[in-house]
Formats: structure tokens, C-alpha cells, sequence
């Protein structure tokens, strides 16, 4: 790796700044997901361990560099205090004294990084002041990796620095899935619209050696070659650029599988009436939810022969059943193939995670990463400046 870990620093004594995401979902002032929570805690013990203070920076959603009392991190503290099983010191105003005061064994929280615009500006003043707190800087928030800002990007540079248990982890995961992996490589890749994930498909056929397309986008690659899609959900504008990228598949030997037959139906809600048709046969009423069972049938097939998978997006319409049947197909037989020590299975972003959530089987899959937008960016092959920043 070029990064250094928690394994490579001496702590004793010294003040931890650690840059993780708790950026969880909160409703009526109630966390409602706490796993980025629980995720940090191995990083926080392990400073603890070693010796150091460890003192938590993190934002929580957009204040835009403005005080707003209601993205306050105070309201994460009881959380974060019974994941971590101690009190939690809580500084919102004079850091500099609230971290002097620290005792041995004792954790802090700072407030909400993004209360001041100098976080999002990656200002350099403002990541000298974070640096003024400590001794010792260690990034745990890959997800917050794709964000040049000073918590993630300036403040490496300013002190010794490391990656987390978990940053470390995820860097491996993603390492083993497409930067160093074992082939066969398989892709699965859904969604809405393929105009969000232009770059990860463009990057990928470069990558893999079988490519997944299912969602709404892969009616973009059936409506691109001839098939008419109905009503389905279909960016009609970006046909040529799915036989541009379909043509670069095929230049580089990558064998892109779109749906054999298709689930239809006229509406859009729990339990409406469908059928199931090839591929070919969508009635010009109706809309595509959802891949066939011939489709993952073959997908399950292909799946069998490969060695690592990286999985971003469902294959149908997952929220609503029965529109979730070939997504929970697919991951299951991924996740069977995980647990047999057959596939090395990676898979991250938020519909993603949901949807094996949903199928029972995300603690299956060799990783799952709760990144969204850094886990696409690391996908679409671009430099992560969080990551970049820790490299030696």
C-alpha cells in the first residue's frame, strides 16, 4: 500500500485528530442508521489502545459554512457515546482548551466542520487551526474522500498522517475488486439513467471482462439497438453514446449482457399486474421494471465462472415488489458464492447497499461499502484527493 496505517505510528500521548464520517440519517432528532457509527469504533479503540487521545472531526449534512443549530453533531453524541461505551466530550466552542482538558482515555467530538466555510474551501488557515489540535492526523472517512477539502485534503499534509481501520479496509476491498484483481472480473451495473454513470461505464469495459447493465439504463442500450422499450423509463437522447460504448466493449474483449426478457406492467406500485416477455416482445403500453428470470438465469451462469464482481445499482425497480425478484436472484447467488470462498464480491453506493439490505444478504458480500459518491468516483477511475493525500 502507499499509505501508511495505524499499525506504522507510534501514539502514546500524543492528540489524534481523526477525520471520520458519522453524516447519518436523522429523523424527528432520532438516528435511524447508525452503521457509520458502529464502523469507526475498531478505529477510535485502536488509537485508544496505542495510547493516543483520539478527537473526532466530522461534518453533518450542508450547512454551506453557516451556523445552523439543527445540523449540530451535538444530537449524534448519545449515539456515538453508546457505540463507543464512554462519554464523549463535546467541543463547540474553544477547541484549543477542550482538547488541552483531555485526559488519558478520553474521546472527543468537534462540531460540525462545515459550520465553518473553510472546510468546503479547503482553506489552509483552517486546516492549520485542526492542526493546531493535535499531534497526529488520521483519515477513517473514505466517504468523504472524494472532497478536496481541509479536513481531508489540506490537514494531511500538515501532520503525520494515516489511514483508519476502516479507510484501510475499504482501500484493500476496492484494490482487490479493480486495481489488482482476480479474473475473470465481472461488473453489475443499474440505475435510473445511464447520463449518471457515463464515466463508470466508460471505465469499466476497460476494466472487466463481463459487464451487467440493468435499470432504466439498460432500456437506453435496448431502445440503442433497435428494441422498442414502450413506456419504459429510457434516455432515448444517448442512444449513440450506448453503441459508443457498446463498441468499446467490444474492442476491448468485454461481453456486455443486457436482459433476455423483461417483467412489464402498465403502472408503477406494489403488487400491480405483470407478465413476463422476451426481451423483444415489450408491449408498446407497457414499461420495463425488472429483468426476467432467463435473464438471471444467464447472469447467475456467467457469475459462476468469475473470480471477483463489483456490484453498483439494482437490476429492476428493487423498492417495490415483485419488481425486486431479479435483483434478490442475483445477489443471493453472489452472496452463495461468496460464502463458499468461490467469489471475491465488492459492492457500494446507496441504492446498492439498500438493495442488499433488502435481500438479506449484504453481510455475505466480501465488502460493502457505505461510500456513495466516493465509491463511484474510485469506479469511475479518478483520484480520490482525500486518498491521494495520505499517499507517501
Amino acid at each position: 500500500m502507499a499509505w501508511k496505517t495505524l499499525d506504522d505510528m507510534t501514539l502514546t500521548g500524543k492528540r489524534v485528530l481523526v477525520r471520520v464520517d458519522i453524516n447519518v440519517p436523522v429523523e424527528d432528532g432520532r438516528v435511524t442508521d447508525t452503521t457509520r457509527i458502529d464502523r469507526i469504533v475498531p478505529t477510535v479503540k485502536d488509537i485508544q489502545a496505542k495510547g493516543g487521545k483520539p478527537i473526532l472531526l466530522a461534518h453533518f449534512d450542508r450547512p454551506k459554512g453557516k451556523v445552523v443549530p439543527e445540523m449540530s453533531l451535538r444530537q449524534i453524541v448519545p449515539v456515538l457515546e453508546a457505540a463507543l461505551g464512554q462519554d464523549v466530550i463535546f467541543l463547540d466552542g474553544k477547541y484549543g482548551e477542550g482538547v488541552a482538558a483531555m485526559g488519558d482515555g478520553d474521546v472527543a467530538l468537534l462540531e460540525n466542520l462545515r459550520f465553518n466555510p473553510g472546510e468546503e474551501g479547503n482553506d489552509e488557515g483552517f486546516a492549520q487551526r485542526l492542526a493546531s489540535l493535535g499531534d497526529v492526523y488520521v483519515n477513517d472517512a473514505f466517504s468523504a474522500a472524494h472532497r478536496a477539502h481541509a479536513s481531508t485534503a489540506a490537514l494531511a499534509h500538515l501532520l503525520p498522517a494515516c489511514a483508519g481501520r476502516l479507510m484501510a479496509e475499504e482501500l484493500g476491498a476496492l484494490d482487490k475488486a479493480l486495481g489488482n484483481p482476480e479474473r475473470p472480473v465481472m461488473a453489475v451495473v443499474g440505475g435510473a439513467k445511464v447520463s449518471t454513470k457515463l464515466d463508470l461505464l466508460s471505465h469499466l469495459v476497460e476494466k472487466v471482462d463481463v459487464l451487467v447493465i440493468g435499470g432504466g439504463m439498460a432500456n437506453t442500450f435496448l431502445a440503442a439497438s433497435g428494441i422498442d422499450v414502450g413506456k419504459s423509463l429510457c434516455e432515448h437522447d444517448l442512444a449513440q453514446t450506448a453503441r459508443d460504448i457498446a463498441q468499446k466493449a467490444a474492442d476491448r474483449g468485454c461481453e456486455i449482457l443486457l436482459p433476455r426478457d423483461v417483467v412489464v406492467a402498465r403502472e408503477f406500485k406494489a403488487g400491480a399486474a405483470n407478465e413476463t416477455v422476451k426481451t423483444e416482445d415489450c408491449p408498446a403500453d407497457a414499461m420495463i421494471l425488472d429483468a426476467g428470470p432467463d435473464s438471471v438465469a444467464h447472469i447467475v451462469q456467467v457469475l459462476e465462472r468469475a473470480k471477483t464482481l463489483v456490484w453498483n445499482g439494482p437490476l429492476g425497480a428493487f423498492e417495490i415488489a415483485p419488481f425486486d425478484a431479479a435483483t434478490n436472484a442475483a445477489a443471493q447467488a453472489a452472496a452463495d458464492l461468496t460464502r463458499a470462498g468461490k467469489l471475491t464480491s465488492v459492492a457500494g453506493g446507496g441504492d446498492t447497499v439498500a438493495a442488499l439490505n433488502k435481500a438479506g444478504v449484504a453481510g455475505d458480500f466480501t465488502y460493502v461499502s457505505t461510500a456513495g459518491g466516493a465509491f463511484l468516483e474510485w469506479m469511475e477511475g479518478k483520484t480520490l484527493p482525500g486518498v491521494a493525500a495520505l499517499e507517501n
